[in-house]
């Protein structure tokens, strides 16, 4: 009996998409796709998931790329971006139907940075959530087995009676050799409840 659902966040709950991030405060096409590729760089977004570099580190190091015209709208973004994540669509209801219904526990567990984890509660999305996982507060980050075991022993789960559901592929092929349920989210809500009511009804 499944009794647990464990969500990614980014492209599972939340859309995270970078250029419409950019674009909501540039409209010069030059610069926003200069801002996209500097300020969202993935070698800074890993150490920030990461644990390893801050907010202001990653300031300094962006600057370096960016003429310093482009330095405060780039601070911008980059401080903003948490307040930028629409909520797919389809998945607050999801998760309060499975909580109502099935009396399952609900968890996240994201690749995402201490920045977000201290605004975590302006996520109205986060208010269903039982229990949150961030790899930067852990230590710990996706897809290394380290970060599924963390939160099987640390909310005394059993992998055989958990759902993980996230958008990368190798993130839920993590979870699947370690006994978990895996399903790779492609943004349709209502495939996925056909999906839980399914596996949950068992």
């Amino acid at each position: 009996m499944i009794k647990n659902v464990v969500f990614d966040f980014g492209n599972v709950l939340v859309h995270f998409e970078p250029n419409k991030m950019v674009r909501k405060y540039v409209s010069d096409e030059q610069d926003a796709k200069l801002l996209e590729e500097v300020v969202f760089d993935r070698y800074y977004w890993e150490k920030l998931d990461r644990g390893s570099m801050t907010n202001e580190e990653t300031m300094a190091a962006y600057r370096h790329r960016l003429p310093e015209r482009l330095w405060k709208i780039a601070d911008t973004i980059f401080l903003n971006w948490i307040y930028n994540l629409p909520e797919m669509e389809g998945m607050h209801d999801l998760i309060i139907y499975i909580k109502k219904r099935y009396r399952v526990r609900t968890f996240l567990l994201s690749n995402i940075s201490k920045y977000f984890a201290e605004h975590k509660e302006e996520m109205r999305i986060l208010d269903e959530i039982d229990s949150c996982i961030f790899s930067a507060v852990v230590g710990r980050e996706k897809p290394n087995r380290d970060i599924f075991e963390y939160l099987c022993q640390t909310h005394k789960i059993l992998p055989e009676e958990t759902v993980f559901v996230d958008d990368i592929a190798g993130n839920v092929a993590t979870a699947c050799e370690l006994g978990i349920t895996g399903y790779q989210f492609d943004g349709d809500a209502e495939k996925l409840k056909n999906y839980l009511d399914r596996v949950l009804n068992k």
